[in-house]
């Protein structure tokens, strides 16, 4: 058994203290930095390029999308938040009856997004953007018909390729 006197012990709690509080008088002391995110969010922020913020669709050249309805990526969704609509309809070139996309619903408020749907899609018709403003008053907009929609970048588009450039420790910031 260890023989440990009062003031012993009254050493190490007043060592003890004095480790924290040169901890917390250095951290007081050091200048803080705050970027600025509404006002100057144009000039100073950067979303990496591979960030998932919102699924979209990717349309081929003359504005029509990719989506053919095979419906693999509402299979591989872990919890539903993809559900499509789809009916067969006569080809009226060649007779021959297809698959044709009704509707691609898209749930935001309950995805995950772990990706699996577009790895999942062979035709390459989804893709994650790193828009990451999608703040809402009411889940139902966070519902989308991505069929319907025209993607073009949402309110900042310059995020797409990556925003302001990604400089470390520089922030068009105010020190407080």
């Amino acid at each position: 058994m260890e023989n440990n006197s009062y003031f012993g012990d009254i050493a190490r709690g007043m060592k003890t203290l004095a480790t924290g509080m040169k901890v917390t008088l250095k951290e007081y002391f050091t200048p803080k930095s705050t970027e600025q995110y509404p006002e100057n969010r144009k000039t100073t922020l950067h979303v990496a390029k591979r960030h998932r913020g919102r699924l979209v669709f990717k349309r081929n050249e003359d504005g029509t999308y990719k989506c053919t309805a095979c419906t693999l990526c509402e299979k591989a969704c872990p919890n539903g938040t993809i559900k499509i609509k789809s009916e067969m309809q006569a080809d009226p070139e060649t007779g021959k009856k297809k698959r044709v996309l009704i509707d691609y619903q898209y749930d935001m408020g309950d995805c995950m997004f772990c990706q699996l749907c577009t790895n999942a899609c062979n035709f390459d018709a989804i893709e994650f953007t790193n828009d990451f403003e999608n703040a809402t008053f009411s889940r139902d907009s966070l519902v989308m018909h991505l069929d319907k929609e025209v993607y073009k970048g949402g309110s900042l588009p310059e995020l797409i390729d990556g925003g302001a450039p990604l400089t470390i420790g520089k922030f068009n910031t105010k020190t407080k």
